[in-house]
């Protein structure tokens, strides 16, 4: 287990947020509760709802994959979301 986790998250008006963390139950949590924790750009968008979580070899390659899911388009994110397509590195 590497400890390090990429992760989605849906805002009540379906926009996708995506971040990395080694916790992911409590990361979510922080972003649930709105508070100083959390990530600005989430606060009074709730209802939250995790949507796709995975394991990471490293922090190293968590951020590249990171930055690399926030260039796909909508209709991709969504794919993973559903199971359609894989991280890049998985293939």
């Amino acid at each position: 287990m590497s400890g390090w986790y990429l992760y989605m998250v849906r805002t009540a008006k379906g926009a996708l947020y995506t971040g990395i963390t080694t916790n992911v139950e409590r990361r979510f949590a922080e972003h649930q509760a709105g508070g100083p924790k959390g990530a600005r750009s989430l606060r009074g968008k709730g209802p939250l709802e995790l949507v796709f979580t995975a394991e990471v070899r490293d922090r190293s390659a968590a951020s590249r994959m990171e930055w690399q899911l926030k260039q796909w388009p909508r209709a991709r994110k969504e794919a993973l979301v559903r199971g359609d397509t894989t991280l890049p590195g998985d293939d």
